[in-house]
């Protein structure tokens, strides 16, 4: 495994998990300290070892973690981000990743999932487009193969 500092450095001192800083000057025994973890157990996947805080890293234990949609984002049956990210990871392409009732809503998640998307998986060079159709506004997410 790598030293916890090369990888908190690579993800800019940010947990993968909840995506809130981490702090280096917190106990690695500390809830919001700093841990590594094994993101997938996939051997061709090209990052494998991700900063978490040590809470976030323990809650999840055997069970798959799930990124959080923020309250602030209305969006319907919004997608499980990490089966997302692992598909267009895998195999490129687009995805619908949620519904939303405006345009402005729309938007709003394109936006976020960009820069999400940035951390998630770092150098998958992600997009979002909003697309109008039935009454609503598809957020999709599209990337070229890496």
């Amino acid at each position: 495994m790598s030293l916890l500092d090369d990888v908190a450095q690579r993800d800019g001192w940010r947990c993968w998990v909840c995506d809130e800083p981490v702090d280096p000057d917190k106990s690695v025994n500390d809830p919001q300290g700093p841990s590594v973890d094994s993101r997938t157990t996939d051997r061709k996947a090209k990052v494998t070892e991700r900063l978490a805080h040590r809470g976030c890293n323990s809650r999840k234990g055997a069970v798959k973690v799930a990124i959080a949609w923020p309250e602030r984002l209305y969006v319907v049956e919004p997608a499980p981000l990490i089966a997302v990210a692992a598909r267009l990871e895998r195999k490129g392409g687009r995805e619908i990743v949620g519904r939303c009732p405006t345009e402005r809503d729309a938007r709003e998640a394109a936006d976020w999932l960009v820069d999400r998307f940035s951390r998630l998986v770092p150098g998958l060079p992600v997009t979002a487009d909003v697309e109008a159709g039935g009454g609503q506004f598809l957020v999709v997410l599209t990337t070229g193969r890496r």
